[in-house]
């Protein structure tokens, strides 16, 4: 399957379809620099600061949307994870793109090969060995830091495990750098003591505090020196990507401290016992955010490595993560109110994975707004497998019915790929034209000066105001 090779559709107006969306994008929208609150990038390619070279790497590596894409087209796995050729990887996913039309696959390639390389064909079988050829001479003399200049991007927030000794942060902080780059506190690893791994994983944190743990106390000072580490080298936001449901069981702390023991000792751990542990430690930490005025940051909603052939070929992050139908609602409730009744709930953040559940969680953190900041408790933008058009579109929607879109901290990459900073682009295309649609039809005034500047606090300032970077 092939286009013509004169088929090319992303234009200066594309996704916007009145005048109106057409003034607010290119005179507001598209000047204002880029926060990326929340991504997954190297800070190890930040530091080295190397040309990447090969847009097989920078584009296919890890990515986790492009191999599902790739499978569901039926391509064998040794072009997608395995061993072949960087060139047949390329090839493959060239063979895939005519037939991602409709997932936002279809949209980012083509934006990416435009933005960075200036490329207006469509990626395909018959343009593939030109286009692999284009990308790969302008990739060999450009750094990562020189492919976020290009975008305009003046915040990256990475995300790292609490063991992490940040020494690439450090570097680059260091250095010559014109983007600030900042370790995010990601605190999965300190949940899984139902883990095959877990007592590995707690030494790994003794050591990197400096702190034998042979009890629950010394846990938590561990976890207090990692804390205050991320903070003294720029950190200020912290995330817990969920896997399942929102653990909020009643516990006492002496409790907590006899099953963490009997872990620590070998002994097998109830159900009961692995919940009260885990609403502890999400409590400790949610006081411990507030603290030191960090926003937290809560990804909810996915069921992980739903195929154990795949997960035991490649290993985690394989690709077969999908929505999950958890119950969410009473959950989050009873954990923010907690902090709220101890006037400890940091500013936060969550992002929903399940499309039923967008106006629960909108209107669930409209129940915990304060008169400290405007927009504190942010229903975040839409995630993962959400962030494509429809997905965005719902998101605002739902913001705008359930809560204030003009206080929305607005969009982030979610991404390992240094290539992916046209999803901003992306996001604000679609805000302008949900906003353009309704001015024309007389929903709201025809002020375009008003909605220029919500826009621009939506695209950069709220985030600059919010974080305080």
């Amino acid at each position: 399957m092939n286009f013509s090779k004169t088929a090319t559709f992303i234009n200066d107006n594309f996704l916007l379809d009145t005048d109106v969306a057409k003034e607010l994008y290119h005179q507001y929208a598209v000047k204002m620099p880029i926060i990326d609150y929340h991504n997954h990038l190297s800070a190890k390619q930040l530091a080295e600061n190397k040309p990447i070279e090969n847009i097989t790497d920078a584009w296919l590596d890890g990515d986790h949307y492009k191999w599902r894409g790739m499978r569901a087209n039926g391509i064998d796995e040794k072009y997608v994870t395995g061993n072949s050729t960087k060139e047949e990887k390329f090839e493959k996913w060239s063979e895939t793109v005519p037939y991602t039309i409709g997932n936002p696959l279809f949209h980012w390639t083509h934006l990416e090969l435009q933005r960075y390389f200036g490329i207006n064909e469509v990626l395909q079988p018959s343009t593939s060995k030109a286009i692999y050829k284009q990308a790969n001479q302008i990739l060999a003399k450009k750094t990562p830091a020189n492919l976020l200049e290009d975008m305009n991007v003046e915040v990256v927030c990475t995300t790292d495990d609490p063991t992490d000794d940040l020494k690439y942060h450090q570097q680059i902080a260091s250095g010559n750098f014109n983007i600030k780059v900042l370790p995010t506190f990601r605190s999965d690893g300190l949940f899984l003591i139902n883990s095959e791994n877990f007592k590995n994983y707690i030494n790994k944190l003794g050591k990197s505090a400096s702190i034998f743990i042979s009890n629950f106390e010394e846990l938590l000072k561990a976890i207090d020196n990692r804390i205050d580490f991320f903070h003294k080298n720029g950190c200020r936001l912290s995330d817990y990507g969920v896997e399942g449901n929102l653990f909020v069981d009643n516990y006492t702390e002496e409790e907590v401290s006899t099953i963490f023991n009997k872990f620590l000792n070998n002994k097998l751990l109830s159900t009961s016992e692995i919940g009260k542990y885990k609403s502890y430690i999400l409590h400790y930490l949610g006081r411990k955010y507030d603290e030191k005025g960090w926003t937290q940051q809560y990804h909810l909603g996915a069921i992980r490595n739903n195929n154990k052939r795949l997960q035991n070929l490649f290993g985690a992050d394989a690709g077969c993560d999908s929505i999950g139908d958890f119950s969410m609602a009473s959950s989050l409730s009873k954990f923010l109110n907690q902090l709220d009744i101890e006037e400890k709930l940091a500013k936060t953040i969550t992002y929903n994975l399940n499309p039923a559940y967008n106006e629960v969680f909108a209107t669930m953190m409209g129940n915990f707004n304060t008169n400290e900041i405007a927009g504190k408790m942010q229903y975040g933008a839409a995630w993962w497998f959400l962030d494509q058009k429809d997905g965005i579109e719902k998101q605002l929607n739902t913001l705008s019915n359930l809560g204030l879109l003009s206080r929305s901290i607005g969009m982030l990459t979610d991404s390992r790929s240094f290539l992916s900073f046209p999803r901003h682009e992306y996001f604000r295309r679609i805000l302008c034209n949900i906003l353009g649609k309704q001015i024309e039809k007389g929903e709201l005034p025809n002020d375009i000066k008003f909605f220029g500047k919500m826009v621009e606090n939506i695209c950069y300032n709220n985030a600059k105001q919010y974080f305080n970077f």
